[in-house]
């Protein structure tokens, strides 16, 4: 790559498709992106205005109806965070490198971005989770409780009318490894068919797509296990620039890209989670997969 055969739209195109290819948090499912069109229309706020359910009365026949004033509630998505990369070629470790490795780099930082925006985006789902969502501290001594743990918060999102379809729970690679344990866990590659499969996707239970992923909030050995559905958070970003130049005072060319984002839990009802530790015998077998 040279400054002169750089394309900006191009390369922002291939950086963001880089980006939601590795998106946990952040992908079609666990988040939705209803307003993004709006947010590159519009400038970086769109408010969302939603209503409260009417009433449902008896009726009788020849009697006056009532009617109901529709109260109105109005919530901001902003777009209010912004991560940037930037790296420099030296023109003698142009000539000594293969060829290939800027766009490689460049891959390199979609990857870092994506943890940034998973992170944003598994605090503002923590955030909202309050009161009946949050289960608090759960232990995982056995490879049951793994399973039982998923029931918990399956029945938390029922309590709240949460959709059936299309439920998500993000677990860490440990809390995976002892649901492995339960065959109740239908793994994604005995399920029959991985087609359309999210992200991290390893397989189904208590009707969860239960999502595997390394980006997990953990402190101090407590993860915090969030449980929901995408229509709880939603999320809109942008590659707002992405550049190539001839560095001054060096001979050597700058490579940078600026990604903007932000997100909403407009329906923090619809999700769930909780503290969970877990005993390193349940990770060694201990337990016997019964409910």
């Amino acid at each position: 790559m040279s400054v002169e055969n750089f394309i900006p739209e191009i390369w922002s195109a291939a950086l963001l498709q880089s980006l939601r290819d590795r998106l946990v948090y952040g992908q079609a499912g666990v988040i939705n992106r209803n307003y993004e069109g709006e947010i590159a229309q519009a400038g970086d706020t769109v408010h969302i205005t939603s209503f409260g359910d009417p009433a449902v009365r008896e009726y009788t026949k020849n009697e006056t109806i009532s009617w109901d004033l529709l109260e109105s509630d109005q919530q901001s998505l902003i777009i209010d965070q912004a991560d940037y990369f930037a790296f420099k070629v030296d023109d003698i470790d142009r000539r000594q490198a293969m060829s290939g490795f800027v766009e490689e780099s460049t891959t390199g930082a979609s990857y870092n971005l994506a943890a940034e925006t998973d992170a944003y985006l598994a605090g503002k789902m923590s955030d909202a989770a309050v009161d009946g969502s949050d289960l608090g501290a759960i232990e995982v001594a056995h490879a049951r409780d793994a399973y039982n743990l998923l029931l918990k918060l399956r029945t938390r999102l029922t309590r709240t009318n949460t959709p059936d379809e299309g439920r998500f729970a993000v677990i860490p690679p440990e809390l995976y490894g002892v649901l492995l344990r339960d065959d109740r866990f239908i793994r994604a590659d005995a399920s029959g068919t991985t087609e359309g499969l999210r992200n991290g996707v390893v397989g189904r239970a208590a009707g969860f797509d239960v999502i595997e992923g390394n980006r997990v909030p953990e402190n101090a050995g407590a993860y915090t296990i969030l449980a929901g559905h995408g229509i709880a958070t939603t999320f809109a970003e942008q590659i707002a620039s992405t550049e190539a130049m001839r560095l001054e005072n060096t001979f050597g060319d700058g490579v940078r890209g600026l990604h903007l984002y932000g997100a909403r839990v407009v329906r923090p009802d619809n999700v769930a989670k909780a503290t969970v530790t877990i005993d390193p015998a349940a990770e060694e077998g201990g337990g016997d997969g019964e409910g």
